[in-house]
């Protein structure tokens, strides 16, 4: 059994782009080989986009990853279900959550990548009773400066009290940028995806200037004050 959410778009373009992990990637729209056409369903994480000239959709979701734009349909796989060697599989109730995103110009102009995030992330709201507060109206434990690149992971490290911050260029341009936290830096070193350190980061008071390549995954060791 397959169920899909289909989108009749009137779009002209040879190209969709897919959200992978890390980054994204395009996909042709078009069956002209025979690879186009056994790719009957493509890989898509929290987006796909279709975009002419100076206007776009884009297709959001928070749990879905198969996806076909052909012929001018966006299309989401909702369910995918076989019926042996349990016939009865899947029947159950099932909720999905996805949203279609109309945009002027490119997805990158349109900020898809952090719309897409928006829905998997919604905000937390917490009720509380008027008060004066400690903090500013705007705080962040850590932010980068660009909007080609996105913070994905920041956790503690595996073998030390340090922080693990690991961001990535996602518009395919090289970009210095600066990585800054809410308070000072003690040290921080560049390490790779095991946490092995790699060399020492440029640090400047509370923030690290660094230049990321495209589509580079950059990861920090860092020691908070």
């Amino acid at each position: 059994m397959l169920v899909k959410a289909a989108f009749p778009i009137e779009i002209n373009a040879k190209e969709a782009t897919y959200e992978i992990q890390y980054g994204n990637v395009t996909r042709p729209t078009h069956n002209n080989t025979s690879w186009d056409v056994a790719a009957f369903e493509v890989c898509g994480h929290k987006w796909a986009d279709l975009s002419e000239g100076d206007f776009g959709v884009s297709l959001l979701n928070d749990s879905k990853y198969g996806h076909d734009i052909k012929d001018g349909n966006m299309r989401l796989t909702l369910l995918k279900s076989s019926c042996d060697p349990i016939p009865d599989a899947d029947k159950e109730e099932h909720f999905f959550t996805y949203s279609i995103y109309t945009h002027t110009g490119s997805w990158k102009d349109a900020k898809t990548a952090n719309q897409a995030y928006e829905l998997n992330v919604p905000l937390f709201a917490k009720v509380e009773e008027a008060h004066l507060g400690k903090l500013p109206n705007e705080l962040s434990l850590a932010k980068v400066n660009k909007e080609n690149i996105i913070i994905e992971v920041i956790k503690k490290a595996e073998d030390t009290d340090a922080l693990i911050v690991r961001m990535y260029e996602f518009h395919n341009k090289k970009t210095n940028a600066k990585l800054t936290f809410l308070n000072d830096i003690v040290n921080a070193t560049e390490c790779n995806l095991l946490e092995k350190d790699l060399e020492a980061a440029n640090v400047d008071a509370n923030s690290i200037n660094f230049t990321i390549n495209p589509f580079e995954i950059k990861t920090f060791k860092v020691k908070l004050k």
